[in-house]
C-alpha cells in the first residue's frame, strides 16, 4: 500500500477523496476547501454524523442540588470544592454506568445526554436508569459525608425526550459534544419544577412511552411549561429509587 493510501485510510477519507499534494491535474479543476485555514491536525480526522452536527431524538437529563447556595456561604472554599467534586464524581458515574454522556457541569448542576450513539428508545431507558442510580449514589454519598454536611444533600432531576441538534460545539480547548433546542430547554424546566412539587424526579410522559415504561401506578400531572403552547403531561416521583423495580423488570433494553 502506497503512503498516500495509508494517510487516507487513517483519516477515514471517502473512496473518492485524494490528497491534493499527490494529484497531477491535466485540465482545469474546481477546488472545494474541506477545512478552514486555521484548522488543526485533529480537525482532519473523520467524525461521526453526530459529532459533525445533526438532528436526533435523544433524552436529556438535568440535575441540580437543592439549597447549595446557602451551604456554600457557610463553608470554606476548600470544603465547597471538595463536596462538589465528590458529588460530581458520584453522579457522573451513575450517568455513565446507565449508558449516558455527561454534557457539562453548570455550577452545581449537571446536564447529560442519552441516546446520542444509539436509538431513542434506548436513550429513554438509559435516562430513567441514570435517575434511579443517581438517587442511590446520593444516599451513599450523604452517608459518607454525614460529618461534613449540615444536612443531607438533596437533588432535583428533570428528563425530557425529543428532537435536538447534537454536535461538537465550542472553541479551542472548550469543545465538547452538546445539544441545543427546545428539548434541552424543556428538560431544564422540568428539573426546576421539582421544587414546586417537592419531588426528586420529574420526567415527561413521552419519556415513559418512548422507553416502554408502565407508569400507570405513578403520579401524573399536567403543567404549563414556559415556551410551549400546549400543556405538558409529566410524571412526578418523590424518590427516583422507586424506578428500580420498574426499570429492571418492566423495561427491556
Amino acid at each position: 500500500m502506497i503512503r498516500s493510501e495509508k494517510v487516507l485510510r487513517r483519516v477515514g477519507a471517502a473512496p473518492d477523496v485524494r490528497l491534493a499534494c499527490q494529484t497531477r491535474p491535466t485540465e482545469d479543476l474546481s477546488v472545494t476547501p474541506m477545512l478552514p485555514p486555521n484548522a488543526s491536525p485533529r480537525d482532519g480526522f473523520a467524525k461521526s454524523a453526530a459529532m459533525q452536527g445533526q438532528e436526533q431524538e435523544i433524552s436529556i437529563l438535568f440535575a441540580d442540588i437543592r439549597g447549595f447556595t446557602s451551604f456554600s456561604e457557610q463553608k470554606l472554599p476548600y470544603d465547597v470544592v471538595f463536596v462538589l467534586n465528590r458529588y460530581f464524581r458520584s453522579m457522573g458515574e451513575a450517568i455513565e454506568q446507565a449508558g449516558g454522556r455527561v454534557d457539562k457541569f453548570i455550577g452545581d448542576g449537571i446536564m447529560a445526554l442519552f441516546g446520542v450513539d444509539g436509538n431513542p428508545r434506548d436513550g429513554a431507558i438509559s435516562a430513567l436508569k441514570a435517575a434511579q442510580r443517581m438517587a442511590v449514589k446520593l444516599d451513599e454519598l450523604n452517608a459518607l459525608l454525614k460529618d461534613d454536611l449540615p444536612a443531607p444533600l438533596r437533588i432535583g432531576i428533570g428528563i425530557h425526550a425529543g428532537a435536538a441538534i447534537v454536535g461538537e460545539m465550542g472553541y479551542s480547548h472548550a469543545i465538547s459534544v452538546t445539544a441545543i433546542g427546545d428539548t434541552v430547554n424543556t428538560s431544564s424546566r422540568l428539573e426546576a419544577k421539582t421544587k414546586d412539587f417537592g419531588a426528586q424526579l420529574i420526567f415527561s410522559e413521552h419519556v415513559a412511552e418512548l422507553g416502554g415504561l408502565d407508569s400507570s401506578s405513578l403520579r401524573h400531572e399536567e403543567i404549563e411549561v414556559r415556551g410551549r403552547k400546549e400543556a405538558m403531561q409529566i410524571i412526578v416521583m418523590e424518590d427516583a429509587k422507586g424506578l428500580m423495580e420498574m426499570t429492571d423488570a418492566k423495561v427491556t433494553p
